[in-house]
């Protein structure tokens, strides 16, 4: 099974990997992960006054701040992944990249980092559930 971890480094994220590693059973043998970061884009007036190369670094900076505990956390379980990060609208770039791997499942936390939220789930994860064309797991 190819499983896309959509990962933002809120404690949702960690306890999404707890409880995947708790139910090893839910994925079959040997999944895959597609280990996803996605970086808002910095808006354009900050963005021209800093410049190109210093927004991609800040983007850069911030994913790797994401990613490394994770990765670090599946390399200690011994699972199979890849690992990237984007930069734009989260819930369109999750979606995007579940296409572009043609995984058989998302799995993402309830709730994240985002500034803007909802009673029951954070905005990312509602905008997934309800245009993802494939299943998604929501670990609360």
């Amino acid at each position: 099974m190819k499983v896309l971890l959509a990962v933002d480094g809120s404690k949702d994220t960690k306890k999404m990997l707890a409880y995947l590693t708790t139910h090893e059973d839910l994925l079959g043998s040997a999944p895959k992960f597609v280990v996803l970061n996605v970086q808002p884009a910095v808006p354009a007036g900050a963005a021209k006054f800093a410049g190109k190369e210093t927004v991609m670094e800040y983007h850069r900076s911030e994913a790797e701040t994401v990613l490394a505990p994770v990765t670090k956390f599946l390399d200690h379980h011994d699972m199979s992944y890849t690992s990237s990060y984007k930069v734009g609208h989260a819930a369109e770039e999750i979606l995007r990249a579940a296409k572009k791997a043609k995984v058989d499942l998302i799995v993402m936390g309830s709730r994240g980092r985002g500034l803007i939220g909802s009673l029951l789930l954070g905005s990312v994860a509602q905008s997934v559930l309800s245009a993802s064309e494939v299943p998604v797991m929501v670990v609360r």
